[in-house]
């Protein structure tokens, strides 16, 4: 893939969205990890003065917040800090303590989403999503949560394309090499908890080479039981 050329592709696509929508802006997630990362660098590209990075912990890890702000930095771009902690405690003390730690850390990226829409409707700007084409075919996002966007711009580009096209905008390298993770707990990272790493994801995605089976078997099994976070929701249609 000639990187440069896609990059440029993909900044003229959103410019024409931008253009469409009547968009005064884009707004996204500022995470500290490289998908947000090259959405802020896209978002900087189209809108120079118009692009906001909101940085959301919810008690979350220090260092993200720290690499959010670096990045940041190296894009002279627009951030608001919302800590969205005592939010998601209150939530929980107002309902009840789960004891399934999925179902109490997923509400940490649907509060995320809802803080976005509350500013971009202020503002006139639209949501643009972090996913990738390799966690979207994984189903590895939160539904209605860092999936929740008005557009979705590098969700056709594999996992190992978003590192070259970090590169092409400039993204610090610190983030770049980081370990993947979603930040949802001190540890967790994208590969530990896949049981796989992106490179072996990725080539069989494309084709070019087959995991073991126990892998193979994992990955079909995530794509199958996901199929539901791709599409909308199914709606009973009235007969004729």
């Amino acid at each position: 893939m000639d990187y440069k050329k896609v990059t440029q592709e993909l900044i003229n696509w959103l410019q024409k969205k931008a253009e469409q929508t009547c968009a005064k802006g884009f707004i996204f997630g500022l995470s500290g990890g490289i998908d947000s990362a090259v959405v802020a660098a896209l978002s900087k590209k189209v809108f120079p003065k118009n692009s906001l990075g909101l940085i959301m912990p919810c008690e979350s890890i220090e260092k993200d917040k720290e690499d959010a702000l670096k990045v940041a930095e190296e894009l002279n771009l627009e951030t608001k800090v919302i800590d969205l902690s005592e939010t998601y405690r209150q939530l929980i003390k107002s309902s009840f303590s789960s004891n399934n730690i999925m179902a109490k850390a997923n509400i940490k990226p649907r509060l995320r989403m809802t803080t976005l829409y509350y500013y971009g409707q202020d503002l006139g700007y639209l949501v643009l999503g972090p996913s990738n084409a390799s966690e979207w075919y994984l189903g590895y996002s939160t539904k209605y949560g860092d999936s929740g966007a008005d557009i979705m711009p590098i969700v056709n580009f594999l996992k190992t394309d978003i590192y070259e096209i970090a590169k092409e905008l400039g993204v610090p390298s610190d983030v770049i090499n980081k370990k993947p993770s979603a930040g949802l707990w001190v540890g967790q990272s994208d590969e530990d908890e896949m049981g796989f790493t992106y490179d072996i994801l990725d080539s069989y995605i494309k084709g070019e080479k087959e995991p073991e089976e126990n892998i193979k078997n994992r990955i079909d099994k995530m794509h199958k039981n996901s199929a539901h976070k791709r599409s909308m929701a199914p709606q009973f249609k009235i007969s004729d």
